[in-house]
């Protein structure tokens, strides 16, 4: 009984080297697949969350115009009365938001780059 087991032990083999390197490659393939779906989602989240951003900036944009006749020179006007922070957030890619007064005081564009994708646009 005991050398039926020595020999059992004897004739199995491992895995080949082709064998490893085929699951390798498939392991890959999948990581590659599901890594590009997540960053993806990643960018359009962030891009969601600059919008939202931007959408509040021309929320007390406008309440700044009502309340002072024009549009501030600089989103810094906003602190401390219009935005609840020290200082103006930055773009979720760590970039500031660029400000544009227009048309006399009565207009303006903010726009955000999107860490040198498409830029996101909100005019006012």
């Amino acid at each position: 009984m005991f050398i039926r087991i020595l020999n059992q032990k004897q004739n199995q083999r491992g895995f080949t080297l082709v064998e490893i390197m085929v699951v390798v490659v498939i392991i890959g393939l999948i990581a590659s697949l599901v890594g590009t779906k997540i960053f993806n989602r990643l960018e359009k989240a962030k891009r969601e969350a600059a919008y939202a951003q931007m959408e509040n900036f021309k929320s007390n944009l406008n309440i700044y115009l009502m309340e002072q006749g024009k549009f501030p020179d600089g989103l810094q006007a906003l602190i401390p009365d219009y935005l609840d922070s020290s200082e103006v957030p930055l773009d979720p890619w760590k970039n500031e938001y660029q400000y544009e007064v227009r048309d006399s005081g009565r207009a303006f564009v903010i726009t955000c780059t999107a860490g040198g994708g498409e830029p996101i646009v909100v005019e006012g």
